[in-house]
């Protein structure tokens, strides 16, 4: 199979009626390097975490981009084996998508349900929220409320959690 396009994306959410708007941008592969867009860009910027467990098992967890995970602590929040940074190839294989370009729309090309989803409460209370349309030189704008209803409209159960802090 095909990952999906952004325009098949665009066309799921017409479909399940999630209302969407996209700005194209020069690609981004870190939030930094996004920085300078993000007053171009109504509603939150966030970012997103793709995690291998010691046993294999595959998390995706999506939060603001000035939020600095406690992976340690969320890992224990989550009652997970602990956690590493998965591999491009292990990113390709579950979602399709390449570094730089995660997005929790991936978890369309997620045919198999791997991905254990996880999204940040804090994010949640944002009216609109912004991720990469399958790709890193663009970002769409969505609620934070379709963002979970087109996570679950794929058959994942989110598990919203505030994900902890690191402290500087």
């Amino acid at each position: 199979p095909v990952p999906a396009t952004p325009e098949q994306l665009f066309a799921y959410f017409d479909r399940i009626g999630i209302a969407h708007s996209t700005v194209e941008h020069p690609p981004f592969f870190t939030v930094e390097e996004g920085r300078d867009w993000h007053h171009k860009i109504p509603g939150l910027h966030c970012k997103n975490l793709f995690i291998k467990d010691k046993k294999g098992g595959i998390w995706h967890v999506v939060l603001p981009a000035d939020k600095r995970a406690d992976l340690n602590a969320l890992e224990k929040n989550l009652g997970a084996p602990r956690f590493s940074f998965a591999k491009p190839e292990v990113l390709w294989e579950v979602l399709e998508l390449t570094p730089g370009s995660v997005t929790p729309f991936g978890l369309i090309n997620d045919r198999e349900r791997r991905t254990n989803v996880v999204l940040d409460a804090d994010m949640l209370t944002a009216e609109w929220v912004n991720y990469h349309p399958l790709h890193n030189a663009a970002s769409t704008t969505i609620r934070s409320v379709d963002l979970v209803r087109f996570v679950e409209s794929l058959g994942f159960v989110p598990r919203i959690v505030k994900v902890p802090e690191r402290s500087i």
